[in-house]
């Protein structure tokens, strides 16, 4: 049997734009999908903290250091610039290994700068 499992999620992220032109997706600054193992194309499920909107969709990679969060088609209208999100994704993960999984999770500050990131259940790792 496979569990499906939170594997890793951007806490705290700030959206920096949208563009309702392009067909969909969230472009993410590639160094923060670096520290947190994410990759281009994998689906995410978004959470907006500001209106509780919950909405899936993929990864577009951004530019290195850019600290860019944008929404990109339908997305655009599910979150506006300056909404705090949290970006998560999963995996379908044996039983067995699904006991001893820790999730990555990476924790941002208010210019999507990495703040703390770590296992959930092991100690933060701090990067600022």
């Amino acid at each position: 049997m496979k569990l499906h499992l939170l594997k890793s999620k951007i806490h705290n992220a700030i959206v920096t734009s949208g563009d309702l032109e392009y067909e969909g997706s969230i472009t993410i600054d590639s160094e923060l999908l670096d520290m947190v193992e994410m990759i281009p194309n994998e689906k995410v499920l978004v959470v907006n903290n500001n209106n509780g909107e919950r909405f899936e969709t993929y990864i577009i990679k951004g530019a290195h250091g850019s600290r860019e969060i944008q929404l990109n088609g339908a997305a655009a209208r599910c979150a506006l610039p300056g909404d705090e999100i949290i970006i998560m994704t999963f995996a379908l993960i044996d039983r067995e290994e699904a006991l001893e999984h820790k999730p990555m999770v990476l924790i941002v500050d208010r210019n999507n700068n990495p703040k703390r990131r770590h296992h959930i259940g092991e100690e933060d790792e701090l990067l600022a």
